[in-house]
């Protein structure tokens, strides 16, 4: 007799409830780890029609529900068990609140009046609620199937209205095992309430400084990355420059005449907003992750939008601050600006200032990155991770026209997140076609996450990898040399990355030359299935000339 045959017979569990309300929003896919105290979450999954993706480390759950969520516009939801599961999940909890993305993660707790017994019962940790809460926007230890099915909706409420940020429920065993006591029509998804509009008399001010200015400037961030079709309708009536955050990354087309890029970082880009007489900020808080800078400073008046009115003033004041949905109140926005166009601002001076200034930073690496570019589809999604390969160049040359197609983490800066993340987008595909996925990481950076390679085999996965291979932590490396210190903890053993892959079951491919690189990349994207490419760099220190903290591989 199989395990298969074996089953239980079925109990409509809170675990199911549960379950149950959130496929009813619309997610076809968990992301997790089966664990002794969360079976009762993982055993409706299949009559629901849930996918389950077995990730080899919780951190990598995390980070595969945050790709599949950037694909879907749904948040990621993840499984974790008690105690050790849901701390290694905290990585990724950090991730997503600091990277405002929508993470909905749903783990078993001690009983109800066991609390705090300190008996050494399994996976028993002091307060799992107060440690997630310390991390994620909220944590909420549940009482009933009633109260967990209501986190539920105050879960997908907070992420279809305010900022989206990470949530956590922890469900007593003896709640999430008993009966569930939540009628079907509770567990039904609740209507989506209109978007957030901006308060009438801010926006006219706002209309009133865009229509009089000669030199305006937009700048998108995360918040205005499902904002693209007004934005640039905005942008052409004003003639005016678009900047973005990398979380904003191609909001507007990148290959728009008026797009620089998710460039931000660049002082030459920065300059551009600077010298704005409007700037206007869309849902970005400018953090100085995103600039490489203290702060952006504004000669112009500034306005800015964003969900949180808490961001208004946030790094940069605002001479008028609109709190409201993007997409909406730059709707608001169009309908009081006159319709004729104004002639677009030539931008080809600053463009090519912010591309001298990108090849000067690490030219070798930029020169590799532009090779990466020129050998990806069109349509790529790229999952990227803190490597010099990734900040220092493909961000900022890599041209792409739809939000959400780099996946990345600036502000956070993890390393282990490219893999996974591109795991979750490719799922998050359709069976047969869609678009092809690459995770462009370093050396580092996977061996962070190279267990999720046994993830993407067995997910069946049309998934290519590129490792480029600088050795270690080249930049900090260059860091202690800088500070005069001897090199110590950076240069690293390296395994025989195309035979590692391979024993996973991947096909592993080398580009040992710059011209291999090209083709070895498309050849792998055409085959199909789990592919890594390894790229060996110079193994020396890097030429970073910013000491700003970034990666390390």
């Amino acid at each position: 007799m199989s395990a298969d045959d074996t089953a239980a017979p079925y109990s409509d569990t809170t675990g199911r409830a549960v379950l149950e309300t959130v496929r009813n929003y619309g997610v076809t896919a968990v992301f997790g780890i089966p664990g002794t105290h969360n079976l009762e979450l993982y055993r409706p999954l299949a009559d629901l029609g849930l996918r389950a993706v077995t990730n080899r480390h919780e951190q990598g759950s995390g980070y595969g529900a945050d790709g599949w969520a950037q694909q879907t516009g749904l948040p990621g939801v993840v499984i974790t068990t008690s105690g050790p599961g849901l701390q290694n999940a905290m990585s990724a909890i950090g991730t997503a609140f600091c990277e405002s993305r929508p993470l909905l993660v749903i783990s078993p707790g001690v009983a109800l009046g066991a609390e705090f017994r300190d008996v050494g019962t399994l996976h028993e940790t002091k307060d799992a609620t107060a440690m997630v809460g310390a991390v994620a926007e909220w944590s909420r230890r549940v009482t009933s199937g009633t109260d967990a099915v209501d986190a539920v909706h105050e879960a997908f409420a907070l992420f279809r209205t305010g900022r989206p940020r990470p949530v956590h429920i922890e469900i007593p065993m003896d709640v999430l095992e008993s009966p569930a006591d939540v009628p079907a029509a509770a567990r039904a998804a609740r209507p989506a309430p209109a978007p957030v509009r901006g308060d009438p008399s801010a926006v006219r001010e706002a209309v009133a400084l865009l229509s009089g200015a000669e030199r305006p400037v937009i700048v998108a961030g995360g918040g205005a990355s499902r904002a693209g079709r007004p934005v640039t309708a905005l942008a052409e009536r004003l003639g005016a420059p678009v900047l973005t955050a990398l979380n904003g990354k191609a909001a507007v087309d990148e290959h728009h005449p008026l797009s620089l890029g998710s460039n931000l970082r660049l002082e030459a880009a920065r300059r551009v907003a600077e010298d704005a007489d409007v700037l206007l900020v869309l849902g970005s808080k400018l953090g100085e992750a995103e600039l490489w800078a203290p702060a952006l400073e504004a000669r112009g008046a500034v306005v800015r939008v964003d969900i949180s009115a808490a961001q208004l003033h946030k790094n940069l004041d605002a001479t008028v601050g609109i709190v409201g949905d993007c997409a909406a109140v730059v709707e608001e926005l169009l309908v009081g600006i006159a319709e004729e166009p104004r002639p677009a601002r030539d931008v080809a001076e600053e463009r090519a200032a912010i591309a001298a200034e990108t090849r000067a930073i690490l030219p070798e690496t930029v020169a590799l990155a532009e090779t990466i570019a020129a050998a990806l589809p069109p349509d790529a999604i790229v999952a990227g991770d803190s490597s010099q390969i990734v900040y220092m160049a493909l961000a900022n040359v890599l041209r792409q026209s739809a939000p959400h197609s780099l996946l990345y983490t600036p502000t956070y800066a993890t390393l282990g997140y490219g893999l996974p993340a591109a795991i979750g987008a490719r799922i998050a595909q359709p069976a047969e076609g869609g678009r092809p996925v690459v995770a462009v990481v370093g050396d580092g950076a996977l061996m962070f996450c190279l267990n999720e390679l046994a993830t993407a085999v067995e997910q069946r996965l049309d998934l290519t990898v590129v490792c480029v291979d600088n050795g270690g932590y080249a930049e900090i490396k260059q860091n202690e040399v800088d500070r005069g210190i001897r090199p110590v903890g950076v240069d690293l053993v390296q395994p025989d990355w195309v035979a590692l892959a391979n024993a996973f079951g991947a096909t592993g491919r080398r580009a040992s030359t710059a011209d291999e690189v090209g083709s070895a990349l498309a050849a792998a994207i055409d085959a199909g299935g789990v592919q890594l490419v390894h790229i060996p760099q110079s193994h020396g220190a890097g030429s970073a000339q910013s000491s700003t903290p970034r990666g390390e591989s």
